[in-house]
């Protein structure tokens, strides 16, 4: 059974506001009041993106009998608000802390594929509901955001070096990350040069 502690709520809660901050600040041009009428956008489209791949780590683990909670990393949210000043968004909030006996790689690799499998599903839904919603109606807006950021979440949590996803999924099984990765590539490709 999956359970959170108060703490744990509260990071979450806290990275997922400053999160949708700092991508509404940008969005607007670096206007903050701007960036007011964007922030449910980024809320939704960026906020959901960034959770719901946290807790799909969290679940694998605890599928396979580990401990596993979010953990804020102060440090991270600075860095994602120094770098929206600048006008881009660079964002390490936190991440899923997990403790086991002896965690196989096999194991591993599933447990950080889970987060970017999240978020291409999730882009694949909000790619879905691009076509159904005017570009410039309040739901149009979350879902080419929200089909943008979980394309971009993916790719970047698949790039297979140090602490990332994509080191653990490669060093499990490399045919596995090559599909995953390639899917993240032509989708973020897909999202950034709109080629279909």
């Amino acid at each position: 059974m999956v359970k959170f502690s108060s703490r744990e709520i509260r990071d979450i809660i806290i990275s997922m506001l400053v999160i949708a901050a700092v991508f509404s600040y940008v969005l607007s041009g670096r206007n903050i009041e701007i960036a007011t009428q964007y922030y449910f956008i980024s809320l939704i489209g960026v906020g959901s993106g960034f959770v719901l791949h946290e807790l799909a780590h969290k679940i694998m683990a605890i599928r396979y009998g580990f401990w596993a909670e979010y953990r804020l990393w102060i440090e991270g949210l600075f860095l994602a608000l120094v770098t929206a000043y600048f006008g881009f968004v660079f964002a390490a909030p936190g991440a899923v802390y997990i403790h086991g006996t002896y965690i196989k790689d096999e194991e591993n690799g599933k447990i950080s594929l889970a987060g970017p499998v999240t978020n291409i599903i999730l882009a694949l839904f909000f790619f879905a509901l691009i076509p159904l919603f005017p570009a410039n109606s309040t739901v149009g807006a979350i879902a080419f955001l929200g089909y943008y950021v979980n394309s971009i979440l993916a790719l970047f949590n698949l790039i297979p070096f140090s602490v990332l996803d994509g080191a653990k999924i490669f060093r499990w099984n490399p045919l596995v990350w090559v599909l995953a990765a390639g899917i993240a590539f032509f989708m973020t490709f897909n999202a950034m040069f709109n080629i279909i």
